[in-house]
């Protein structure tokens, strides 16, 4: 089969792995990090944009590497081929593996702000979000096993002791990402039928469709 996959650029080195492995051919698109950071309203017509340059004739799905992510991936339209999308909050939870690591680590650790190679290399948001939300008292580094080195962690961890910050260091789960980008699509993706809207659910499936 042949897939069509838009991600958030901080997924790169996660995606490019998974795509390595998958058995179908995957063409990937990258779109800026933080769209979910300019509102629900602009992101959408980001990500439909995105979706409006896609020659459906040539593909057999469109894989969006996204979460809900402050409500942007809602109000995607499938046309003549399905869109599917990992029913997940945010990055975070793809990063994690599943919604119920996700919540399961967010209620038992709040104040969390999380770390991956991605959200390092391609330039952090700590400040901007410290501005807004300054209850942060944890850095989290999320190991994916895909890290070249141990520099990403260790800039991690040093930060964590320039702000006098609690530092843990989580092993981080490809599940999800290998599951949309291998077709594998079970309960944990929502399969978007042509002519279906994406939809919040506001309940433990956190995406639907009408």
């Amino acid at each position: 089969m042949i897939f069509k996959l838009f991600a958030c650029e901080i997924l790169f080195r996660e995606i490019c792995a998974m795509a390595s492995a998958s058995p179908h051919r995957i063409d990937l698109g990258f779109l800026p990090k933080g769209l979910h950071d300019l509102g629900k309203k602009k992101m959408q017509t980001r990500l439909s944009a995105a979706l409006d340059t896609v020659d459906e004739t040539q593909y057999d799905a469109v894989l969006f590497a996204y979460g809900l992510c402050n409500g942007g991936t809602t109000g995607l339209t499938a046309r003549t081929i399905p869109l599917v999308i990992p029913r997940a909050h945010d990055c975070i939870t793809l990063f994690l593996g599943s919604r119920q690591r996700y919540e399961n680590y967010f209620f038992s650790n709040p104040g969390t702000y999380f770390k991956t190679t991605g959200w390092i290399e391609r330039g952090d948001t700590l400040n901007q979000y410290l501005e807004i939300m300054p209850f942060y008292q944890k850095l989290a580094f999320i190991e994916t096993g895909i890290e070249p080195n141990d520099s990403f962690e260790r800039a991690t961890r040093q930060l964590a002791g320039e702000r006098n910050w609690q530092y843990e260091k989580i092993q981080g789960d490809l599940t999800l990402l290998s599951g949309l980008l291998s077709g594998e699509w079970n309960s944990d993706f929502l399969v978007v039928q042509p002519g279906q809207t994406v939809t919040s659910s506001y309940d433990n499936e956190v995406l639907t469709a009408t």
